[in-house]
């Protein structure tokens, strides 16, 4: 065997540990289920986690189910972009905080906004849900999934907040 091959027999065997030891510590099959607390692997989203046990969604929706597009094909597509994505701006350390949605997992999110609500909303929208001058739901509808507790009258004030 010449020299250039071995090197690239080792080579491709050191990536192929690093990736399979990573996928292993990162806990990477757990991002294939449906299972939300997947989502706690990464500390950071804690929050999210949690306030998204208290929204009036937890019971009808999960992460997949909001921040993943419906196709299966684009789906994993977009879990395997995302995933890349969080990977490398954990390893950095270079992601904003509080953690933000990007404008491309935004638009998903409206897209299945406007697939799962389709009987209420298509007289609101008109047909216009992914367009730059496009009616967002979280506009109004921003802690349906995640977000500060409501009461009546709005957010609730600080002192109030100690009991939730």
């Amino acid at each position: 065997m010449n020299k250039a091959l071995l090197a690239l027999v080792i080579l491709v065997g050191v990536m192929l540990g690093l990736g399979s030891f990573t996928f292993y510590y990162g806990e990477g099959h757990s991002y294939l289920s449906k299972n939300p607390e997947a989502c706690l692997n990464c500390h950071i989203m804690g929050p999210q986690f949690d306030s998204w046990q208290k929204a009036s969604h937890h019971t009808a929706a999960t992460c997949v189910q909001c921040h993943l597009p419906q196709s299966s094909i684009y789906k994993y597509i977009s879990k395997a972009e995302n995933g890349f994505n969080h990977s490398k701006a954990f390893t950095l350390q270079n992601f904003d905080e509080p953690i933000t949605i990007t404008e491309k997992n935004s638009r998903i999110l409206q897209q299945n906004c406007i697939y799962c609500h389709s009987a209420i909303t298509e007289n609101l929208t008109h047909g216009s849900t992914t367009d730059a001058n496009a009616l967002s739901c979280v506009h109004c509808h921003r802690t349906v999934g995640h977000g500060e507790p409501l009461g009546l009258g709005g957010p609730l004030r600080q002192e109030e907040k100690g009991g939730i």
